[in-house]
Parts: structure tokens; sequence; C-alpha cells
């Protein structure tokens, strides 16, 4: 006959381990963000200062810094950035609109996928800057040719975002909710939408960086005014520090834009804070 173990050797309960999600220092995650560009700021500074680089290949800092003052002087730097985001906006503001319709009519109803999404998946795999040619013969090289080339490489990631995100909801959060009565637009709007609100927002991540791109594209041809113009210019001049600050705007414009989505993303889903990694 088995033994008994007595009841004061049972083993002691140990405090389990930390479930939840701890938050990391602020100040800590800003330094550890701001540590690999402050690094890449320094190489670039010692290098054109101790003639590592030669300053004909790639300006210095202080060369550049001087080139955005002079810029700003004359208030070519103002003028020509307003050009820029003007024709960024409105040609991003029309291929992120149509995209984003096109594809909640794809991903919502299969009649919308048999008509929209094979053509538009025709047009996506075409490379935008291989239309060029195509656009200038079709809209000559004014306003129209910039902003319908910025269009279109805006609008191919909010298509496929978009579809990608209304076709992973949940189908049995839809029948739930359908049955409370919710249909037509009123559950694409209330429920479908939100639950792929994440990649919405990703796809207007990618498709503001990649509108950088056709903008540069488009203001390399028949413009008067913008940073891409202002490129062209450098090039021809051989202002090698103009050319590094142009770099520098777009780059700057690009960390701009993302903090703005980041914080929409903040106030629009809040619960995705809580999702994030530990460590």
């Amino acid at each position: 006959m088995t033994a008994v173990r007595p009841a004061h050797a049972a083993p002691a309960l140990e405090e389990p381990a930390f479930l939840g999600t701890k938050s990391r220092n602020r100040w800590l995650s800003l330094a550890l963000r701001a540590g690999v560009p402050a690094l890449l700021l320094a190489a670039w500074w010692y290098s054109t200062a101790h003639d590592l680089v030669s300053t004909e290949v790639l300006a210095s800092p202080g060369q550049v810094v001087r080139a955005f003052w002079e810029l700003v002087g004359t208030g070519q730097l103002r003028d020509y950035a307003l050009a820029s985001f003007g024709r960024a906006g409105l040609g991003v503001g029309i291929g992120v609109g149509v995209a984003l319709v096109l594809g909640l009519v794809s991903g919502l109803t299969r009649l919308g996928e048999e008509l929209v999404d094979a053509t538009v998946q025709i047009v996506r795999v075409v490379p935008f800057l291989a239309l060029v040619p195509l656009f200038i013969s079709w809209f000559g090289v004014d306003e129209a040719f910039k902003v319908a080339l910025i269009a279109v490489s805006s609008a191919s990631p909010m298509y496929a975002y978009t579809y990608l995100g209304v076709r992973s909801v949940d189908r049995k959060v839809v029948e739930a909710v359908r049955g409370f009565g919710l249909t037509g637009w009123r559950l694409a709007v209330g429920v479908i939408v939100p639950s792929a609100l994440p990649n919405i927002l990703m796809a207007l991540r990618i498709c503001l960086g990649i509108s950088l791109v056709g903008l540069i594209a488009a203001e390399q041809v028949g413009a008067t005014e913008g940073i891409g113009y202002l490129v062209t210019l450098a090039q021809q001049y051989y202002r090698n520090d103009y050319m590094v600050l142009c770099i520098v705007v777009y780059a700057v414009i690009g960390i701009g834009v993302d903090l703005v989505i980041r914080l929409v993303e903040r106030t629009a889903m809040p619960w995705l804070r809580h999702g994030a990694a530990t460590g």
C-alpha cells in the first residue's frame, strides 16, 4: 500500500511570472531611436572633417547648413517646398482616395472583386516610372502630368492593403453584427473599415513614402519650382551641398509624415499600445 505524503512536505507555491506587458522607459526609447541616426551623423561629420571622404564627393554637414541658410535667405527653399507639398498632397489625395474606394468595393463584394481586382492587379505590376513617357504624351509636362504620376505611384499599396484588411476581418464578427440588423454601408463604415484600419494606415505610410519617389520623377520633367527641380539645378551647377540638402529635406519630410501617421494610430487605435513587444 502506497504511503500518503504528509501535508507539510508539499512544495511551496511560487509567484507566477509577470504575464502582462512591461512598459519601456520613454526616455530610453527615445535615446535608442535617436542613437543610430546620431552615429551616422557623427560618422558623416568625422569622415568629411578628416578628409576620409572628399567634400567634392559628399558635402560636409557645415556646407549643407550654409546651403540651407542661403536658400532660406533667398526664399527659394520655402517656395520650392510649398510647390512640392501642393503637388504631393493633391496627387496622394487622389490616388489614395480612389484606391481606398476600389479596395473596399473589391473586398466587400464578390461582384466588386470580379469587376475590379483583375484590372487593378494588372495596373499594379506595371512600374509607375514606365508610365512617364505615356503621361507626358497625354498631359504634357504641366501640373496635370505631375499630379497624375504621383497619384498612380501612391495608389497601388493602398488598394492592396485595403483589400487585404477587408478580407481579413473576422467573418464571425460580421455575421454577429448582421444578426443585430446592421447591413449595407452602415456595416461597412461601422465595423469593417475600423477592423481594417491597421492595414489602411500601414498602406498610407507606404503610399506617402512611394509618393516621394513619384514627386522626384515628376519634378525632373518640365518643372520650374519644387525640391526635385532644385536637385536638377544642383546637378547642373555641380552644387554638391544643394544635392545633399535636398536628400536631407526629403528625409525630414518622410520622418515627419511617419510621425503624424503614428500619432493617428495611437489616437484611433489605442489598444495597439498594449500589444507592443516587451524588453
